[in-house]
């Protein structure tokens, strides 16, 4: 049956990504206690969160070529293991630049695990297809907070911030058994794919790989150097000061306003905008599949989260309370831009270049996620509130709308026969 490709390849892949982000974010709910205890005002908690990504971007492009030279399944295997050390190491060390040092490896660790997937995924899912299985993917980005944050905040509160992040960083070794059992890295190495569809899956994906192999061969850092691929760059690097901008510092920001709520009920409300960011990544990412567009999709969703993160700032001047309902809508644009985005490099880029090509937008791009952070922390430290922070996250994303819009149109689907959807 089709749906055994969404059912079996997806769900696994989710889940391993949402351990992985987990082990990223869980100290933005602990930030005061680490923060206290470590001896680190906003600055440098801004800068803590935000270090990880200076270690993300080593694998990045190695990642994807490795993928797709050598094997998404058994590199993403061997990641496992490595980030489940480094997650542990996080709760255990004792001092300031420890911590500092902890986040870094982590990021080190964690850094080819994006690109490889994105590869893995591009193996089993036709371009017809493409944006929502990134998008069902993606998923794990906010249900990794809607699930652990209530989880996390009960931990914090009753055992501390150092059990809750060893507990969590354990995590990747029980799943490292289930992603071995269940991936394969192409249709014609899975048991369990029958093989009419295996023939027409390799078949179409053939075809849609010959017609970008086809083009004229180039030095992979001139792909590199594309004004395509350099757009993407920017455009995710913006993405990503907002969406870690924004979701390191709201608990802080829930906490501030409503200073009677345990670690428990922050965490819980912390995890309502992301049940929202789902609903929008599905929704998005499937009229964009069913419309075959993906630029209008980006820059629309991104156009979304700019508008209500700037409506909630200026809500919480005269109504702190009020404000938390746009702030609630933000992720819906600005997670729900990803199945889009990531399908564009698979659908113009040639397969011998595009995991490469991936890893470094990925890599160059996830460096927002330590400049959003930081600036929000080093605003806050100056004026005394959030307003100032998030509201230059708010431009951001308005400024990645609008240069989405500058990308070249994707080609509509083509196969040798129809595309099997879900």
């Amino acid at each position: 049956m089709p749906e055994q490709r969404w059912v079996r390849i997806i769900p696994v892949a989710f889940i391993m990504y949402t351990i992985a982000f987990v082990d990223r974010t869980n100290i933005s709910l602990a930030m005061s206690q680490i923060g206290r205890d470590l001896h680190m005002d906003p600055t440098q908690q801004g800068n803590a969160f935000g270090l990880f990504f200076w270690g993300y971007v080593l694998l990045q492009i190695p990642g994807g070529y490795i993928a797709e030279r050598w094997s998404a399944k058994w590199f993403v295997s061997a990641l496992l293991v490595a980030w489940g050390v480094c997650a542990v190491a996080c709760g255990l060390v004792q001092t300031q630049r420890g911590f500092l040092v902890a986040r870094f490896i982590l990021g080190v660790a964690e850094g080819g695990v994006w690109p490889a997937v994105l590869v893995l995924l591009s193996h089993w899912f036709p371009r017809a297809e493409r944006a929502r299985a990134n998008a069902y993917w993606m998923l794990c980005l906010p249900a990794a907070v809607i699930i652990s944050s209530p989880i996390s905040g009960w931990i914090l509160g009753r055992w501390g911030w150092r059990v809750m992040i060893i507990s969590e960083g354990a995590l990747p070794f029980v799943w490292l058994l289930i992603w071995n059992w269940y991936i394969a890295d192409h249709p014609r190495k899975a048991r369990w794919i029958s093989t009419g569809e295996c023939e027409h899956l390799e078949a179409t994906l053939q075809h849609e790989c010959g017609e970008l192999d086809a083009l004229p061969q180039e030095p992979i850092l001139k792909t590199f150097l594309r004004p395509e691929v350099l757009l993407l760059v920017v455009i995710y690097f913006l993405i990503n000061c907002g969406n870690y901008g924004y979701q390191a510092w709201l608990p802080t920001a829930i906490a501030k306003g409503a200073k009677n709520l345990s670690n428990f009920q922050i965490g819980a409300l912390f995890a309502v905008p992301y049940v929202i960011t789902m609903a929008g990544m599905v929704l998005n990412s499937r009229h964009s599949d069913r419309t075959h567009e993906r630029r209008g999709h980006l820059s629309f969703a991104l156009a979304w989260g700019g508008v209500f993160l700037m409506a909630g700032v200026l809500l919480s001047q005269n109504s702190p309370m009020l404000s938390f309902i746009p702030i609630a809508l933000v992720g819906a644009g600005s997670y729900g831009g990803h199945g889009p985005f990531w399908a564009i490099p698979s659908e113009t880029l040639p397969r011998r270049v595009a995991g490469s090509a991936m890893g470094l937008i990925n890599a160059i791009g996830n460096l927002g996620g330590f400049f959003g952070p930081l600036a929000v922390g080093y605003l806050n430290k100056r004026t005394g509130s959030f307003i100032y922070g998030f509201g230059t996250l708010s431009l951001g994303l308005l400024l990645g709308s609008a240069l989405a819009l500058l990308l070249r149109p994707t080609k509509k689907a083509s196969s040798p026969d129809t595309a099997i959807s879900r």
